[in-house]
């Protein structure tokens, strides 16, 4: 995959945030530092940190693929405080011929029917606007580490929220609640971004609305293997979606959960694949920007 980086000059001195469960949503999200970039889109440093990457095995719902195995984010990035929006979208993918058409069409809902590659070809584009390009940042899709230590934010429950999801927290169907939560509203569509509430880092939808796109390759047995440190995900595709007429494509990891899924979909350890030239009502994206100390290295990304 090619090397796309960031590089991003700021001021304040990106200082390590001590990861805790028992910080306080609300306190942590006062210590959020944002940006705004050329098109509008609010991005969020997230900081570096150790985490547990997985569901320990007592947690609701869990599966056999979540083994639980700390993890170490070494460099601090920016990530869109939202899913990328539709107008987003337009806008750096105006005058490209896409087929594409939204299943639930608005300004500020999230760009679902987006393939992958598509995914990545937007954070290309949007690296190469002229004022991005002068601010000296360039984007891309999160790595599944970065995704979930950034859903996390600082807390070890089944979601950022606690151990329990209602409908009325978060875009996903409200007749499978979890844990102590009742049922709730299910909307059958997306929900403009910022509709429900964010987590410590200042992200929102991070369970449900749209699950999202990651850069990795899928596969099952990497999670558990790999490097304790920025893992990237596997260097090559294993699991084939054997659709000849996608010429075979590899599976892509899909984290979130979306409108239509059960709270257990929505948990910050669930992982899920989908095929990377396919268009899914159910899947979007957000974009990460790495932070100045991360040039060096990420020769995947």
């Amino acid at each position: 995959m090619m090397n796309q980086i960031c590089m991003l000059t700021f001021v304040t001195a990106v200082v390590t945030w001590a990861i805790s469960p028992l910080n306080s949503s609300a306190r942590a999200q006062d210590k959020v530092e944002t940006l705004t970039n050329s098109i509008g889109m609010k991005l969020a440093l997230i900081p570096t940190g150790t985490f547990t990457m997985g569901s320990p095995r007592g947690e609701a719902e869990r599966e056999r693929q979540e083994t639980p195995h700390e993890v170490v984010i070494s460099k601090p990035f920016y990530m869109g405080v939202y899913e990328v929006t539709q107008s987003e979208f337009a806008t750096i993918m105006e005058g490209i011929e896409l087929h594409r058409r939204a299943a639930f069409p608005g300004d500020r809902n999230p760009a679902e029917n987006v393939e992958w590659k598509n995914a990545r070809y937007f954070s290309e584009r949007l690296s190469e606007r002229a004022e991005e390009k002068h601010a000296g940042r360039r984007y891309r899709l999160p790595t599944e580490a970065e995704w979930e230590y950034a859903g996390r934010a600082g807390t070890e429950t089944a979601f950022h929220f606690g151990d329990s999801l209602s409908s009325e927290q978060a875009n996903f169907n409200g007749n499978f609640p979890a844990g102590t939560a009742g049922k709730g509203p299910y909307l059958r569509k997306t929900a403009a971004v910022g509709s429900y509430p964010a987590n410590a880092f200042g992200l929102h939808d991070m369970h449900g609305n749209l699950a999202e796109w990651c850069i990795d390759f899928y596969d099952p047995d990497y999670y558990e293997n790999s490097p304790d440190q920025d893992p990237l995900g596997p260097p090559l595709g294993v699991m084939k979606t054997d659709f000849d007429n996608f010429d075979k494509n590899f599976f892509m990891v899909i984290r979130g959960g979306s409108w239509l899924d059960q709270a257990r979909a929505c948990r910050s350890a669930y992982r899920y694949r989908a095929m990377p030239n396919t268009q899914y009502q159910l899947i979007g994206f957000r974009v990460v920007c790495e932070a100045a100390e991360t040039q060096k290295g990420n020769s995947k990304l």
